[in-house]
Formats: C-alpha cells, structure tokens, sequence
C-alpha cells in the first residue's frame, strides 16, 4: 500500500502540502487524507482481484464515510456496502451506482429497507429469517422482487479483537449455517424476494487468511447443499475484514495474497463474487494531526504529553487498546519515552503508555499514523468539544471536505423548554 506521509527537508507533507500549513489554515485536531493513497490503495484491491471474472468491489461506507472520500473510491469505479440508511444515502450522493450498493447490517428498520427498495439497490444481505419476511411482505407491496443473498454465521473465530469479530456463533450477525438450507428454503419461496445466493463476514483488521479460508470452504459447501436443492445460486459476498500493519515491522497479507487465496477457494462456484473491503482501502491514506498542548511532568521520569487530539477525535485506542504511530511533524531527532492523552476528562482518554516516541514540547504539531479508518466516522463532542474536520489533499491543494462544527452550533440545535 502507498504511504504518503514522509518528510521533506525535515518536515512531515502529505503528498506535496506541508501539514503545519494544513494545520495553520485549519487548526488542530483535523484529519488529513490522501487522495493519491486511495486511489493506489484502491487500484492495487482490485489488481489483487485479477484473477476472477467481473467481482464487485463494494466500499465499507462504515470504514470512512466523508462524500469526498467516497467520491474517490466511485471514480476508481467502487460500489458501497451500507449498514444503515445514512449510508446508503451517502453513497448515492457520492455518485455510487445503486446496482453496486450492497445493504449489509443485523437491524435493519422497516424505514431503511423500503429505503432501498426505493433507490432500487443492488443487493439485500438478510440476516434472520423475520428480517427476510419483513423485505418480502414490503417488496411485494411495491410490486417489485427484492435481490438479495442469506448471510450466514460460520462459526469461526477471525482471532481478532473479540469486537470487531463478527463470524463466531455467540456473535450476532448472520444466521447458523445448520440451519441456512431450511431458512433459504423458505425465504426462495416467497413472493417479493429474488434470493440468489449466500454471503459471511467473520470480522475486521484480519492478519491471517486461514479463518478466511476456512469460512470460505463452508459457504462453498453450503452453496452446493442449496443448487442440489434446486436453488439457482448466482452470488456469494465474501465481505471483507482484511487489515493492515498498525505496527513497525508487523506483516498483514497482502491483496494479491488474499485474491490468490480467493481464487483457489472458489474456483468452480459459478457465481458473481462481492467483497466489502474498508480498513484496507483508507487506513493508511489518512491521519490526525494534532498539536501538543504541553508535556506534563510524570512519575518514575515518564511525562505525559497533553495533545489537543482526544478520545471524542480518535476513539480506537480508548475502544480497543488500539494502536496509532505517534510522530513529530518537525522532528528533531531526540527521542523520549512518554505516556501520551488527550485532554478529555476520562483516564480512557489515552492513546500509548511508555510509548517510544519523537521529543516534542509545547505547540510541537504531531500526528497519529494510520487513521483514515475508523477516525472521524466515530467521532463525538464529548466535552462540548467540537466536531473534528476533515481536510483531503490531492498534490500540491487541499480542501476542507467536512468543516469543524463548533460546540456554538451544536449548542444551537438544542432546546429549552419555556417552562423551565
């Protein structure tokens, strides 16, 4: 994947723009994305995918849902995975074409699905057998058959982290896959439904292909076990979940590792493949640029560095114990060993403990590496503070594509009664 944040005459850029200049027209915290990383990231997916005939490649809206953002991904001719109605709007307002939206998501509301009944989306990924009935009882009313695939629960454990793992049967997405025939069976037969085929998702930041594959290998069995009960099948949605190296020095596969794999493992099913990539497609094309607020002095000589970043900006760390690169816009080349948070008033408001890192001080800018997945789109105004903004570079420009929403304006949208 292309990394387009490296330093030129001793400061960080990204692509051809100077951060501090990003940082000195739009404050601090802000996201920063790449528009040349997308595109790569996004080319080399599908190059990844060359070996199989005519797959659709659906973005994971969740993963970084900015309409700049995805309006990259629909020129590189992307489709979108929805998990909400939101979603789907921002995908049409992208551009993305509504045959290649993909409607995936445990809790769809009535509203959402005749939604996409009436934008006339591709494709309905049905996880339970009373979400099927519901799409077949609206579509029928409508006059219309519902294209949609039964996305089963393999039982397999990603060996990711236990929330963002979404294929083991205490999970909640999809159905079991002993009972899949009997639930197909009776979904095929109902008026308002056009099944055609099988989907899974097991979970995201996947660093091994063996539960891949092993989750692939059953949905190829249950495939058979469907058309030897006469059902034409003609999908399978493999999902997505591949991830990438957060670390120094950590190994992930590679797309042409997975589409190789891929390939093997479906190699006779007679259908149209659908993948959902997201974390592999934005995560390093992003990250956060902040500023120090002041380095406070710690116990046993560790200081903590106070960044005006938080948990409400970038909340993976706080979640997930996740981890994000923390470097030095303008290093100097000292290094120290700190505990560095954020100003929220929560002890969860910490991204990296004794973490070896860049010397910075007072008014230093920084980033946090690798955050265009996941970043803003689980932003909050925690604290009042305000609403992170998103800024998207493309050479030598860049463009604000999501303004920072002061705490002033939020305030405005509430309300107090006259009796109080």
């Amino acid at each position: 994947m292309n990394t387009p944040f490296a330093l030129r005459g001793g400061a960080l850029h990204a692509e051809d723009v100077p951060l501090a200049a990003i940082a000195e027209a739009v404050g601090t915290p802000v996201y920063v994305y790449s528009r040349a990383a997308l595109e790569a990231n996004a080319a080399a997916f599908r190059a990844g995918l060359a070996a199989l005939d005519n797959p659709l490649v659906a973005f994971a809206v969740k993963a970084n849902p900015n309409l700049a953002v995805l309006k990259v991904l629909q020129q590189q001719g992307y489709g979108a995975d929805v998990v909400s109605g939101g979603e789907l709007l921002r995908a049409l307002a992208a551009g993305m074409a509504p045959a290649d939206i993909v409607f995936s998501g445990v809790g769809k509301t009535r509203e959402e699905l005749e939604l996409g009944l009436a934008k006339g989306i591709g494709q309905f990924n049905i996880e339970s057998r009373e979400e099927g009935r519901e799409l077949a009882a609206l579509a029928a009313a409508r006059g219309v058959s519902a294209p949609a695939v039964l996305r089963i629960n393999p039982d397999v454990d990603a060996g990711t982290h236990d929330k963002i793992s979404t294929g083991k049967a205490e999970n909640k997405f999809g159905i079991p896959l002993a009972l899949a025939p009997a639930f197909y069976d009776e979904l095929a037969a109902l008026p308002g439904l056009a099944m055609r085929g099988v989907a899974l998702h097991i979970g995201s930041q996947l660093a091994d292909l063996a539960p891949l594959e092993q989750a692939f290998a059953k949905l190829g069995r249950l495939l058979a076990a469907l058309r030897a009960a006469g059902h034409a099948i003609s999908h399978a949605d493999l999902g997505g979940g591949l991830g990438i190296p957060y670390q120094p020095g950590e190994k992930l596969p590679a797309p042409a590792d997975y589409g190789a794999m891929v390939a093997r493992v479906t190699a006779g099913w007679d259908v149209r493949l659908t993948f959902e990539p997201g974390r592999v497609i934005v995560g390093n094309a992003g990250v956060l640029l902040t500023r120090v607020v002041r380095v406070k002095q710690g116990s046993a000589g560790r200081p903590f560095v106070v960044v005006d970043a938080a948990m409400n900006d970038l909340a993976r760390p706080a979640l997930y114990g996740a981890y994000h690169d923390f470097a030095a816009v303008r290093p100097s080349g000292e290094r120290i060993e700190a505990n560095i948070v954020g100003p929220i008033c929560e002890t969860g408001d910490t991204f990296a403990m004794g973490r070896e890192c860049d010397a910075v001080q007072s008014g230093d800018l920084a980033v946090f590496g690798n955050a265009g997945a996941y970043g803003a789109t689980m932003a909050s105004t925690y604290n009042s503070r305000a609403l992170v903004p998103e800024v998207l570079v493309d050479g030598s420009r860049f463009a604000v594509v999501a303004d920072r929403i002061a705490p002033e304006t939020i305030m405005a949208a509430e309300r107090v009664p006259d009796w109080l």
